[in-house]
Order: structure tokens, then sequence, then C-alpha cells
């Protein structure tokens, strides 16, 4: 686990290496263990690297690192989790290989040299971000792994192309202008996280899931070609042409492909966890790395004063179960609110996933004791387990048979409610117990509300659903507002279901742009190295293969899961209903952070800023002060917003 950052330039070899220095120190956080340089003979392409050790602890794994015939060189964040498989087949095929040492870095730089990139990143299963440089064709790589696990920025300065894990380094470039994405930020304040391609700054974009960007040194630095070495949509079509017959025979595999993912993952030369938040997902990736391991496996989890968020005993009740070496923090709201001004230093952009807090300090808890993690993450895109993949059946299944007038004048009698109605009351589509973690506040029916008057598909039910904002240009200023809202689009893949559908946009972009990065940025502020045994292209497959019907029962989703799990551990000890890892944002901001967002809201500084249109975010404020509405979504998005801008002025 590492970071690099670099660039191709005309600058002078002494400027180039004095910016390389700049650069490696503002990325210091995600590698503190090494650091390396390398420039080209043409002193015109500069790489640096930040190193975490995890695999080969020892000098060979030194980066950037050059290929057995010097004609490559690679910066490589990540990890290849069946390098030795890798490595073996090597051995086998190519006897005159050299090796300096054992790291999985070395491994893939060999299998470019043997196989080419392309085919030495479809052999390889792991989460990396990489560059490549190769010094015979003179063009440089950048690739990513297969569901966007690890960042890579890039973009021009000038005629200077840069590239980073992280945009720290990329503003350490000389003449960087830090220009606002306008695309970005409406997108940002929808969704809470800036999606790829776009980075909040304009001219600086972020590398795609599986995909190969190519930049040519000997033409103009600005035509680059992109390719894909693996596509999500061609993989989901082709699993669902091969679907399971047998619920049991579907189950089985899954179970052997996550075993064999656990085993891939807790390979390490570090101490090794697990995250613990009690649920489904969580349970299983412990419950198996427990049957793998000769000795309890530590895992870690937080819990809250107040029981309304609390799981901490659910994680503790499966620990207990498992004989693991278990460690739970309990945390007080002011240790949360303390850190909440520090976030813009662990987020290089803007970022609005409340939930980023308290996993701050689940990985800050977890690095005391081990340097790497494994997650649940991917579980509920892979099957099925956000409530709002039910929302869309209580919703449009509803509505869709009423002509588009009735569910106008639907949508307009619900925005008349008051909103405290809706905070007391389980209402009309929804049980409360999908209401207990928040997830469905009032301020989400009353956007649902508002938008019952535009929509027309079912995708228009999935983007309402993620989309802060009903339009977004209402509390921008004339020089940010657009024709129309910045929203997503989405494509539906043929012979999908909607819920289907719903799961392969989540892949797409929630997962990569929310979760992961969520993840990622927190734990490497932390210097802890978090991996997804879910996300494993073997363990997709299998998901994808599975028919809707194996995955939801009624209205509850990851069957198969459950399954797995009820093998291990009673049921009695994970099913209840699905809670996220949230706070009482809402209340907070009416409390306890009430003066330090009314700072950030101030109308005279929104005015000198002249991005949003301060009256308007003014009324949002004193709406949702007094009680009448709940717009702590859209509140924190742009208070997380003018947070960051303070930083990064």
């Amino acid at each position: 686990m590492c970071g690099f950052a670099g660039f191709i330039s005309d600058k002078s070899i002494r400027e180039s290496h004095e910016i390389l220095r700049n650069m490696s120190i503002a990325i210091e956080h995600r590698g503190p263990d090494d650091h390396g340089f390398w420039s080209s003979n043409s002193e015109k392409v500069h790489m640096c690297f930040r190193r975490l050790a995890i695999v080969d602890l020892s000098e060979s794994g030194h980066q950037p690192m050059q290929s057995f015939s010097r004609r490559y060189v690679l910066s490589f964040n990540g990890e290849i989790y069946n390098h030795l498989d890798l490595k073996k087949k090597l051995d086998t095929e190519f006897p005159n290989i050299l090796w300096k040492g054992s790291s999985d870095t070395e491994v893939l730089l060999n299998m470019i040299e043997c196989y080419g990139l392309s085919i030495a990143l479809k052999k390889s299963i792991g989460m990396f971000a990489l560059v490549l440089f190769d010094e015979k064709l003179n063009k440089i790589y950048l690739a990513q792994d297969r569901f966007g696990e690890k960042p890579l920025y890039y973009g021009w300065i000038g005629s200077s192309f840069v590239y980073g894990s992280d945009l720290a380094s990329i503003k350490e470039f000389p003449d960087f202008e830090r220009i606002i994405c306008k695309q970005a930020l409406r997108l940002y304040l929808n969704y809470s996280y800036v999606p790829a391609p776009w980075s909040i700054y304009k001219d600086i974009f972020k590398i795609k899931p599986g995909q190969i960007i190519t930049l040519s040194i000997n033409t103009n630095i600005r035509n680059t070609s992109s390719e894909y070495y693996w596509k999500k949509d061609e993989e989901v079509v082709a699993a669902k042409k091969n679907l399971y017959h047998s619920y049991e025979e579907g189950v089985n595999d899954l179970d052997n492909a996550l075993q064999k993912s656990i085993n891939h993952q807790m390979i390490s030369e570090v101490p090794i966890g697990a995250f613990l938040s009690g649920g489904i997902d969580s349970s299983l990736a412990v419950s198996l790395m427990q049957e793998n391991s000769m000795s309890p496996v530590k895992t870690f989890t937080i819990g809250f004063k107040d029981k309304a968020y609390d799981e901490s005993r659910f994680a503790k009740s499966i620990a207990k179960y498992l004989h693991t070496d278990h460690t739970e923090a309990i945390l007080e709201p002011q240790d949360m609110i303390n850190v909440i001004p520090s976030i813009p230093s662990v987020y290089s952009e803007p970022f609005a996933d409340a939930s980023q807090i308290p996993v701050f300090f689940l990985s800050k808890i977890t690095s005391s004791k081990v340097t790497v993690a494994l997650s649940g993450d991917g579980g509920d895109e892979l099957f099925a387990g956000y409530n709002h993949y039910f929302w869309r059946k209580k919703i449009w299944n509803k509505v869709a048979w009423a002509p588009f007038l009735a569910r106008n004048f639907l949508g307009k009698s619900l925005e008349s409610i008051p909103v405290s109605f809706f905070d007391r009351l389980d209402f009309l589509f929804f049980s409360g117990k999908q209401n207990q973690s928040g997830v469905l506040s009032s301020e989400k029916i009353m956007g649902i509300a508002k938008r019952l008057q535009s929509i027309d598909s079912e995708e228009s039910v999935y983007s309402s659903l993620c989309a802060a904002w009903d339009d977004v240009n209402m509390i921008l200023s004339d020089a940010y507002r657009t024709q129309s809202n910045e929203t997503l689009r989405f494509s539906p893949l043929q012979d999908l279901s909607p819920v289907e559908n719903m799961m392969s946009w989540d892949l797409d972009s929630y997962l990569p742009g929310d979760i992961l990065t969520k993840v990622d940025r927190a734990s490497m502020a932390c210097s802890l190295e978090v991996r997804s045994p879910f996300l494993d292209a073997s363990v997709a497959k299998v998901a994808w293969r599975m028919p809707e019907y194996f995955l939801i029962s009624g209205l509850e989703g990851k069957q198969p899961l459950r399954t797995l799990l009820n093998r291990r551990i009673p049921r009695t000890l994970f099913e209840r209903p699905k809670a996220g890892f949230s706070i009482p944002l809402p209340e907070w901001l009416r409390t306890s952070l009430n003066e330090w967002a009314s700072d950030l809201l101030d109308e005279e500084s929104l005015l000198a800023e002249g991005i949003f249109d301060a009256s308007a975010i003014s009324q949002l404020w004193h709406e949702h002060l007094n009680g009448s509405a709940n717009h702590a979504i859209k509140l924190w998005n742009i208070i997380m917003f003018r947070l960051w801008m303070s930083e990064n002025r």
C-alpha cells in the first residue's frame, strides 16, 4: 500500500527534482515506511513514490521499480493477492528471470515484461492503481483495478502532464491553478462525492475502474488513448446468460469463491485483522478468516453512547461466538465533533458522506494494533443489500399504474404535509424498521415527494433516490448555474431487472465514488491498508450468475450471504433490520455543531465566495434550525465543500 506521483515535462532536471520532493512530501501519509525517486534518461519523465510496506519488507520492494530488462519502470499502489501463483507460472514459463525479492510489485512488473500490460492485469487479482513507463516505446500508461479501490488522478498543467494518488501532490506542481470544475461541483452537491472521471479541479481527472490510459511522449502530450482490460457491463451480461438453476449450487460456489478470496487477502508480512460491525458482510468475512487462522483473528468495532446509533453490542456477540481477539471503542459525540474540522486534510477533494467520521475513528483504532484489515465492502452492491433497492419496489410499483397527472398531484400533496409528521410516524410505503438507522429521513421522503411530480421511469426513480436535490441550481450563483440539473446518467443493461440494474449502477458510481473513497482516504490517513474480499472478480461473477429471486426474499436482500453466515453462526446473532454506519447529523447541526456550521453558512462569506446563492442557503438553514424541515444532507454537502475550500484556496 502506498502513494505515488509524477509528471512529464520539459522543466530542468534541478527544478524537476525539487518538484518531485514536494510532491512526495505531500503524500507522505500514504506511505511512511519508504520513499523513492526516478527520472528518465531523457529527463522528461519523473516519478516519486511513498510506501507502506506490507509484502516483502526488504529493500527489494523499493519503488519506482525497473524491470529486469530495464525497459519498464513501475509505480504501483495496492496489492496483487495472487502474486505467489503468478510467480510460479512465470518461473515455469520463463525460467531465466532473475528475482531481486518477493514483492508483488516485482511479480507484476515481470508479468508486464513477459505478457504485456493488458494481459498481465487480466491475470492479476487485486486492488491497485499504477503508472508504467515504457522506455522503449516512450509511452506512459495509467491503470486502475476492476472496482476502483485505489485512487489515481491525472491531467494537464500548462504543457506538463501530471498524475498522483492524491490531489495534494498535484497541487504542488508549479503554476497549478485551483479552478473549480463547475460540473464536478454540481455533481458533488447532488451525490456527496465527485464521481469519476471528474475531479473537483478543472483539467484534472480520475481514472475509471478497469481502464488503461496511454500517453505517447513523442507526440502532442494531450493526445491520450483509453481502453478497458476489464468491462463490468460485459461481465454482468455474460454472467446473466449462464444463470444458476440451483440455489444450493450457487451458494456453494459462492462459499468456495469467498474462501479463496479470503485466503488470498490474508497473505501479509505484517499484523492483519478485520472490521467487524456485526452486520452480515463483515461477520461473514470474519467467520471465514477465523476458519483459516490458527489464532484468534483481531477484530475491531466502534460504538456510540447514543443507543439509537450503536451496534457495537451485535459485533461483540459475534466476536464472542467466533472467539476473535476483539477491540471495541465507545465514542462520545464530542469525540466525533472534534475531528470534523480536520476532515479536509483526509479527503483531498470535497467529500460529504457523514459516515466518514466513524470510519476514520475505526481506522485509527484498528491501526493501533494491525497494519492490514479486511472489510465487508461490496456485499451490498453485489447481493442486493441496500434499502433503496426495495424503496423502488415500494414507490414505483405503487405509482407506476397512475397517469402522470395523478403522480404529480400526489407529489404536491405530500409536499404540503408538515415535516414533523414524517419524523414521528412510519409513512405510506416505508416500514419503521427501515427507518431505524435514519437512512430514510424526512429529507429523503420530501425529496421523493417532489420527484413524484416528474419521474416517468424506473431509471428516474433511481436517480431520484440518489440525488440530494431536485434542482441543484437553486443554491448556486448565476456563474455556476446551468440550463438543467446536473445528475449522473444511467442506461439500463438489456435483460436485467430494475433491481439488477440499480445494483450495476451502484457498482459504477456509488461504490468507487463514495464507499471505497471513504475507506481508502480514512485508512491511509491512519497508515492502515483495508482489503475487500467481496470485490474479487470470481466472487462478483458468482453473484451475477444468481437470478434476482436468489438474492431477495420479500423485502430482504443478501439471501446467499445469510445462508453462508447461518452455516457458521446462529441466525439470531445477525438477523435484524439493516442499519447504516450513521451519526445523528440532523440533530447535531441544530445543537452541538450549530455555531461551527453557522460560521460556514454565513451569508456574507457565501456572497464573497461567489459560488452559492447566499439567500437560498440561509433559507434552508433557517428551516432546518426551526425544525420545519430536515435539510441535513443538503446542508452537510455545502458545509463540507466550504470547509474544504477554506483549506484549499
